[in-house]
């Protein structure tokens, strides 16, 4: 790539003022619900500097939260950088999604003063559709 431009990773965030106002609002959401059919969310979050730890800690809750969920499918935690993170999960329809936003994970990111304690910027929630994938290890092997 010749783009020198720094670019943070995952989807492009909205444009908007270059300081995020504080408080925020601790999640934002964007894109369509769509056609049923398989879904995903995209979120992509930022800590304060020096919360990383408490960020991590959060995306540990949101992991205990999420076992137990019968339609949260595959579901990975990210790290692009010292302070950005993300988490992709995949959901087998839209009554899964919602069941989703309305469990315990979802609760974890309605925390308001919580997700100001610890985030630069609201969470912000990529609604997707997931056109194809492949969810296993060839062989078994993880």
């Amino acid at each position: 790539m010749t783009d020198t431009i720094p670019r943070i990773p995952g989807p492009a965030p909205p444009s908007g003022p270059a300081e995020p106002t504080r408080p925020h609002r601790g999640v934002q959401v964007s894109g369509d619900h769509g056609e049923d059919g398989k879904k995903a969310f995209y979120i992509h979050i930022e800590a304060l500097p020096g919360q990383e730890h408490a960020v991590i800690r959060m995306l540990e809750d949101i992991l205990g939260c999420v076992r137990d969920e019968p339609a949260t499918g595959p579901w990975y935690a990210v790290r692009y950088s010292q302070t950005v993170f993300g988490i992709f999960e995949v959901f087998p329809n839209l009554a899964g999604r919602q069941a989703h936003v309305e469990g315990g994970g979802g609760d974890i990111f309605r925390d308001v003063e919580r997700m100001n304690a610890i985030l630069a910027c609201p969470a912000h929630v990529h609604r997707l559709d997931v056109l194809m994938g492949k969810e296993q290890f060839a062989g078994g092997t993880p």
